[in-house]
């Protein structure tokens, strides 16, 4: 319990116990990362992509488009703090944007809507990374807050450059709508992933190839499951939120396309309570066969046992020091007992085989 106890105390140690509400403290590991901000300022005729160097940029973008502006590195909490004062955040949403332990939800205020998500991907060391997403959806822009640089975007950004689908002809809730659903989509390859290690292990433990360190590799495939279900399960309330709610930000036309991210969250979950069932079938089955191996070692060693037994018995009877046993002059005496001895030993294999403990 104690250790328990410092391992919970280590995850809040950057957030202490106390403080004012609205306190605007990054919570996150990259402390380092720079800051990049890049933005998509588009209409049905044009689309105007742009990296912005200063953050005095993110305030002027004219009339009649919508304003995507996608900021990368929370540890720069200043350049956050003045984004919120331009767009007239409240204190306690720029807390949760730079809360990176934050969950999934989602907030209405007067003029905008906020809403936390997780973003989940696979690094170059095949490690599952679940990184914060935070957007703020307004009546023309959508402002977009990510702990480092790289995402699931890209197509978004494919689709807004190129006028692909209805994407530029629609508001900036349907910008929410597609960024949201290119983290949902994401999370398939993530689960299919997941799949394929399953049945890997699967496969191994049928065929008998059980190395030592698989018990804490399906321990470490059970964290990820966890991890993807912790990370996805928060976003059913944050969508049936959003289909019931009254807000004008999200227009009636639009809700359609967020009921199909509800279809496609559902489906990741069905997915994800089904290999949460064979993961926990998966560590039965390397016990059963942990125990199966163990069962083959003491069966070949009761055999062997049963078998020197008699022998033992043999030699231990003329390996007595008796002046008086018979047969102990014999001349042949020796070979006889050698003859007993190998015939006592094919006999009980012979018996060995017909019940097919061989």
């Amino acid at each position: 319990m104690i250790k328990k106890a410092k391992k919970v105390r280590h995850l809040f140690s950057k957030k202490s116990i106390g403080q004012i509400p609205g306190s605007v403290i990054y919570t996150g590991k990259k402390t380092d990362q720079k800051l990049f901000i890049e933005s998509f300022d588009y209409n049905k005729e044009s689309c105007i992509e742009k990296e912005l160097t200063n953050v005095e940029e993110c305030f002027s973008f004219k009339a009649g488009t919508i304003t995507w502006i996608n900021v990368n590195g929370l540890n720069h909490v200043d350049t956050i703090e003045k984004i919120g004062e331009h767009y007239e955040l409240h204190p306690l949403v720029l807390e949760d944007i730079v809360n990176t332990s934050q969950r999934p939800k989602i907030d209405e205020y007067d003029d905008y809507i906020f809403v936390v998500l997780k973003m989940l991907y696979y690094d170059a060391n095949d490690t599952i990374i679940s990184e914060q997403v935070s957007f703020i959806l307004g009546e023309d822009y959508v402002l977009s807050f990510q702990e480092a640089e790289g995402d699931v975007f890209d197509s978004v950004r494919d689709r807004l450059r190129h006028a692909k689908g209805r994407i530029r002809n629609m508001q900036s809730d349907y910008l929410l709508y597609t960024l949201m659903d290119a983290i949902v989509d994401h999370y398939f390859s993530v689960i299919e992933v997941l799949g394929n290690k399953i049945e890997d292990f699967e496969s191994d433990i049928f065929s008998g190839n059980v190395q030592d360190d698989t018990s804490q590799n399906i321990q470490n495939l059970k964290r990820e499951i966890l991890r993807v279900r912790r990370a996805m399960f928060p976003l059913r309330e944050i969508l049936n939120r959003i289909e019931k709610n009254e807000n004008t930000l999200i227009k009636p036309k639009t809700i359609t396309y967020y009921r199909d991210i509800y279809d496609h969250l559902i489906q990741v979950s069905e997915n994800i309570e089904i290999y949460r069932e064979m993961v926990w079938s998966l560590m039965d089955m390397y016990m059963t066969t942990i125990s199966n191996k163990m069962n083959e070692v003491m069966k070949v060693l009761t055999i062997m046992a049963s078998i020197f037994i008699p022998l033992t018995f043999i030699a231990g009877i003329y390996g007595m020091n008796f002046q008086y046993i018979p047969e102990l002059h014999y001349k042949n005496g020796y070979f006889v007992v050698w003859g007993v001895m190998i015939a006592i030993f094919l006999g009980m294999m012979y018996y060995f085989k017909r019940k097919k403990w061989l």
